[in-house]
């Protein structure tokens, strides 16, 4: 198995706090955290982007929100003014979810068409749209992540964190297969350890979704050495 420097494993974290209950002094820490710990990005509600972009400037951390979260029920034209609005406030990325209800009912093309419009709308943004594994059968997660990758996005996301279940490994094996190198994997919902994170890297995801990097930064450290944080 292969083992990754402390900072690979930053790199790949957007580190996330989504809490209904999230409050101002909340997000300032994530900032500071993922600072800190040389994250990704921070991924917050749209709410906060402003005081996100706020508390990090334009420096190396990426800030990452959320579009039609957590059940992708939204009309598409609210997803769109959502999307316009959250890159306006500073957002870098977004992870949009998708309506499953298209999917599961194999609406395929309309499928297509609302993250196309959603992605043409906000070109300057890197979007990872959030197929929610654990409401599609394997059929459904494979049409899901060609319908996003066929559609422009970057990335294909397992899970909010908010349904059924969080992210497998199957999952990511399975998107993986699907999108055929025309799009990267995010796994997210219920990583906490540093175990987990390697697992999904190494099942091909290149993106890790948890609101639990502090821990598994400590576990990296312990488990291959402490360069300390900026």
């Amino acid at each position: 198995m292969r083992k990754y420097r402390p900072e690979e494993i930053a790199g790949v974290i957007d580190h996330t706090l989504l809490r209904p209950d999230a409050v101002e002094e909340d997000v300032r820490r994530l900032c500071e955290e993922a600072l800190r710990y040389g994250f990704h990005s921070v991924c917050v509600s749209p709410c906060f982007v402003a005081r996100a972009r706020d508390f990090l400037g334009e420096g190396p951390v990426s800030v990452c929100t959320v579009i039609g979260f957590p059940t992708g029920a939204s009309l598409t034209a609210v997803k769109l003014y959502e999307a316009i609005e959250t890159v306006l406030h500073g957002a870098d990325e977004l992870d949009v979810v998708i309506n499953v209800g298209l999917a599961k009912s194999g609406r395929w093309n309309e499928l297509r068409r609302e993250i196309e419009s959603i992605v043409t709308a906000s070109p300057d943004a890197v979007h990872k749209i959030i197929i929610e594994t654990g409401c599609l059968d394997d059929g459904g997660i494979t049409k899901a992540s060609q319908a996003a990758a066929e559609a422009g996005a970057e990335f294909v996301k397992t899970s909010t964190g908010f349904g059924p279940r969080g992210a497998s490994l199957r999952d990511v094996e399975l998107m993986k297969r699907a999108v055929s190198g025309r799009a990267r994997i995010k796994a997210a919902g219920g990583i906490k350890t540093l175990g987990q994170v390697v697992s999904f890297l190494q099942a091909g995801a290149s993106r890790i979704g948890t609101s639990s990097g502090v821990s598994i930064m400590e576990e990296a450290y312990d488990a291959y050495g402490r360069l300390d944080p900026a």
